[in-house]
């Protein structure tokens, strides 16, 4: 097939999908981007000075966040480095399941965090090992609250979330990441949390 034959096959494939409503997201990520979008649009945080420390990508919350910088994952090790400046809010999105010290890294991402500002940090709970360059740990919601009290963030100001369901867990057992496609289900199963996050204000 020519690269012609190709690109246009694609780009066909691609106008029927969204023709009929398919959705590419990453179905067991839906909730919780929508989640941090919601929290950044909120007081209008998407125009503060932000910060990622970044496992790789960054497109996400570079393109809503107008002051935004970012950091990578392992290059920067959080474990063991932090920034000299501190930050209103402080991005870790699928970071901490790879860092070997997570305490140490949620106690540096404490310090880079300005008092009244955020760390907003999502990680997996029910996947698969995916190792960027390693998969260390899982938490439940209730361990990441209380791994963000132990890095430093006063319990009273953490909120912790989580999402999943059966569904989802066994579309992503044994394959790649799922595309939400059509019509699956986003109901969430507190007993199945596929993926966790949480929002920490430093007093």
């Amino acid at each position: 097939m020519t690269s012609l034959a190709g690109a246009l096959k694609f780009r066909g494939k691609q106008t029927v999908k969204r023709l009929i409503g398919y959705d590419s997201r990453n179905w067991l990520r839906i909730r919780q981007i929508e989640a941090f979008t919601a929290f950044l649009e909120a007081a209008n945080r998407k125009s503060r000075d932000v910060i990622e420390i970044s496992p790789g990508w960054n497109r996400y919350w570079r393109a809503m966040c107008h002051d935004y910088r970012s950091v990578d994952f392992p290059d920067f090790d959080i474990c063991k480095d932090r920034t000299d400046e501190q930050y209103s809010i402080v991005i870790a999105d699928q970071v901490l399941e790879h860092v070997q010290r997570p305490l140490a890294a949620v106690a540096n991402i404490h310090a880079m965090t300005k008092p009244g500002g955020w760390a907003m940090v999502a990680t997996p709970f029910l996947f698969r090992v995916h190792a960027r360059p390693h998969d260390y740990n899982r938490w439940t919601p209730a361990g990441l609250k209380q791994l963000m009290v132990e890095g430093g963030f006063a319990e009273e100001n953490i909120q912790v979330q989580g999402w999943g369901n059966k569904a989802c867990a066994r579309a992503h057992i044994g394959g790649p990441v799922r595309a939400y496609g059509l019509w699956r289900d986003l109901s969430s199963d507190e007993e199945y949390p596929l993926m966790v996050w949480a929002f920490a204000k430093k007093g």
